[in-house]
Formats: structure tokens, C-alpha cells, sequence
């Protein structure tokens, strides 16, 4: 493997090379849990307001629908952000750009739990989806960083299981306590243990510098490295599936008369999801190409199954656990292959992965809501088969980069 594809430049960090060069093989455990507890924050801050709609309509004194454009505006404040302000940051040292980023959300989350005008908090929530493009175009590469190439995909895999946890633990503990206590406590809480994440993170996170001018890519030199444009297509194709599911998961199950049965849906998939992040955290050093075309096909399978009987209980319920198998360790699967194919420009292809992600929750809904409105939800399934079969199409022909074999690589 060349230096190239460990994502560091020699020239760039000598000093990181010899440290990653005589890093011992256990895992730094202390500083990858601190980036995890990052992206718990990061999904939380994202995600709460949908949990929270009927409160904080009240609250705000605004109706349900312009509440559900709080998540909209950081999902776009994200899509504007990352790119840019990554490219803007690359001499910058990391750990100082990860702080910042982590402490934007103990500022945003304070003034949302304060505020009492809904564009005030519009407003707040732009800036939270800021804060999230960068964080996110950060997190990856840090992870990798911290460790010798063999166990890069691990800890990037540990990073990421502030994912799935936020969504099986945090977003009900979330919804539980705003509706107990009011919904402002729930985000004041959140600023809180930002604040005791960030002390944390300064302890523990070692510091890595950024990139020399003379080094840097221009983002359409990143475009052009091998592999990166197959990543981000399976990318775009995976998660917009994964988002027009999701996003309308309610009325999809409408037909199997389970929609009164939503919290046990989400159960089932949040713990298959955290059964598949260990899954590829186990074994996506050696097997990062099988696990991605394995993933993408047991998707396939689950969205032709729910096609052609998805009004049977049982079959959805090993549908939904299939999906949830399946999509808990994308996002690690992903931002490895990126991270791996981009090389010393980690960096600025995360922040590109970061914007594909977000448009494709974008237009999750967007084509989610076109299909509901203008046909039924029988049609779902089928739409997610075509995505699917592009997306595993695309990932069984980057055999030699973007989603290599462990010996190609």
C-alpha cells in the first residue's frame, strides 16, 4: 500500500508517519469514543426537532410543517458549508478545526433552547448544519489518522457508531425528555455535554497538521483521483434509497396495517444497524469490497422482497432487519473509500461525501413525497430496486479503485 492511499503525505507530517509508524495495536479507544460522542451530538442536534414537532410548534407558535423545515435548513446549511469551508481550512491544524466545529453546537443548541422566535431559530439551525459539514468532513480522516494503516477501517468504524446509537438510544431518550420536561431542556442538555465533550477532546485528541499550500488539491484535481467518483456515486444512489424508505417509512406501512407499530419498526432496525456497524467494524480492513457489495445487495433483496409482499407483517418486519443490517455500517464503509482513495486530500473528498449525503436526503424526500403524492406507496420498493441495482453495478466494477479488493489495494 503506498503512503498515498494511508492519507498522509510524508512531506506533509513526518512526525505523524513515525508515530504511525510505532503506534502500538491497541486502538486508541479514548480519543476514536470522543469522535463518536461527536457524531451522537451531531445526530441528535439534526434529528430532534422531527421527534419534537408537536412541542415545538407549540412552542414557537408556528405550525407543524414550518417546525419540520428546521431539520430542511440544516440539512442545506450543511450541503452550502462543507465543501467550501474544508477547502478554506486545509492548512488549518485538525484538532483546532474539530474544536471549533464540536463547539458551534454548544452555541447553536444553546440559542435554540433559548429562543423563542421561530427565524431566530431558523437561523441557529443553518449554522448547526455548518458546523455539521465540517464536523463531518473531519471525523473520518481523524480517525484514520490516529492509527496504522491495518486498522484504519476499525476506527473509523468506532467513530462512526455515534450514528446508531443517537438513533436507537438518543433520539428516544431525546424524545422522552422533551416531552416530559419541555423540549428546550432537552436541547440545553445537549449543550451542556458538547461542553463536557469538548473538554474531553482536548485531553484526549491528539493534533495532526493541516495541509502545506503547496500541497493542496483543488477540488477538481480530488475529483479526478481514481475511485472517488464510483464512492460517490454508489454513495448518492445507496443513501437516496435508503432516505425515500426512511423519510415516509410511516404511510409505507400503512398497507401491512403496522404504522401504530412504528416504534417497534424502528427498534428492529436500529439494533440490526448496530449489529451491522460491528459487523464492518470487524472486518472491513480485510474486507471492505465484499462488505459494501454485500450491503448493497441484502438491500436489493429487501426492497424486491417488500415489493412483492410487503403487506405481510412478519416479511416486513425480516425486511426492515435486513435494511437496518445492511445500511448500519454504510457510512464507514463509504467515508473508508473515500478516505482511501483520496489520499493526503481526505479531507476535501469527505467534504464532498458529506454534501452528496445531504442531497440525498434531500431528495429522499423530495421524490419520496412526488411518488406518495402522484401514485402510492406500492411503488416505493420498485424505485428503490432501481437505485440499488445502479449502486451495485457501479461498486462490482471499481475493482481496481474505489472499492478495491484487500490485495488490489
Amino acid at each position: 500500500m503506498t503512503t498515498r492511499n494511508r492519507g498522509i503525505d510524508p512531506a506533509d507530517d513526518r512526525s505523524t508517519v513515525r508515530a504511525a509508524a510505532a503506534a502500538p495495536a491497541r486502538l486508541p479507544m479514548a480519543a476514536l469514543l470522543a469522535l463518536a460522542a461527536s457524531i451522537f451530538i451531531t445526530i441528535l442536534t439534526e434529528t430532534l426537532p422531527a421527534a419534537l414537532l408537536p412541542q415545538m410548534s407549540a412552542s414557537l407558535r408556528v405550525s407543524e410543517p414550518l417546525v419540520g423545515q428546521l431539520v430542511s435548513i440544516y440539512a442545506i446549511g450543511s450541503i452550502v458549508a462543507a465543501i467550501p469551508l474544508t477547502i478554506a481550512t486545509q492548512g488549518w491544524g485538525r484538532k483546532l478545526l474539530l474544536l471549533i466545529a464540536v463547539g458551534g453546537f454548544a452555541v447553536v443548541n444553546t440559542v435554540t433552547a433559548i429562543s423563542t422566535s421561530y427565524e431566530l431559530t431558523l437561523v441557529a439551525r443553518f449554522f448547526a448544519g455548518v458546523f455539521a459539514g465540517l464536523l463531518w468532513a473531519l471525523v473520518a480522516g481523524y480517525a484514520a489518522r490516529m492509527v496504522p494503516e491495518h486498522q484504519q477501517g476499525r476506527a473509523i468504524a468506532i467513530a462512526m457508531v455515534g450514528t446508531p446509537l443517537a438513533l436507537t438510544i438518543g433520539i428516544p431518550a431525546g424524545t422522552f425528555l422533551g416531552t416530559a420536561i419541555g423540549w428546550q431542556y432537552t436541547f440545553g442538555t445537549m449543550s451542556l455535554l458538547t461542553l463536557l465533550l469538548v473538554a474531553w477532546m482536548v485531553i484526549k485528541l491528539p493534533n495532526f497538521a493541516g495541509q502545506p499550500a503547496g500541497k493542496r488539491l483543488p477540488i477538481s484535481s480530488v475529483f479526478s483521483l481514481p475511485g472517488v467518483k464510483p464512492v460517490l456515486f454508489v454513495t448518492l444512489t445507496y443513501i437516496l434509497a435508503h432516505n425515500i424508505l426512511y423519510t415516509y417509512i410511516v404511510p409505507f406501512l400503512v398497507p401491512a396495517g403496522m404504522a401504530d407499530r412504528i416504534d417497534v419498526v424502528l427498534l428492529v432496525f436500529g439494533l440490526a444497524a448496530l449489529l451491522g456497524i460491528w459487523i464492518v467494524g470487524v472486518l472491513i480492513d480485510r474486507w471492505m469490497r465484499e462488505l459494501v457489495i454485500a450491503s448493497t445487495a441484502l438491500f436489493t433483496v429487501a426492497a424486491l422482497v417488500l415489493g412483492l409482499w410487503g403487506k405481510n407483517p412478519m416479511i416486513v418486519y425480516a425486511c426492515i432487519a435486513a435494511w437496518g443490517l445492511a445500511y448500519g455500517g454504510t457510512a464507514t464503509l463509504f467515508q473508508t473509500a473515500s478516505a482511501k482513495a483520496a489520499g493526503s486530500a481526505a479531507d476535501v473528498a469527505q467534504s464532498i461525501i458529506v454534501t452528496v449525503w445531504n442531497v440525498a436526503i434531500a431528495g429522499g424526500g423530495l421524490i419520496g413525497g412526488i411518488l406518495l403524492n402522484s401514485s402510492s406507496v406500492t411503488y416505493f420498493p420498485w424505485t428503490l430496486l432501481t437505485l440499488l441495482v445502479l449502486a451495485l453495478l457501479v461498486a462490482f466494477n471499481a475493482r481496481s479503485a474505489g472499492f478495491p479488493s484487500a490485495k488490489a489495494a
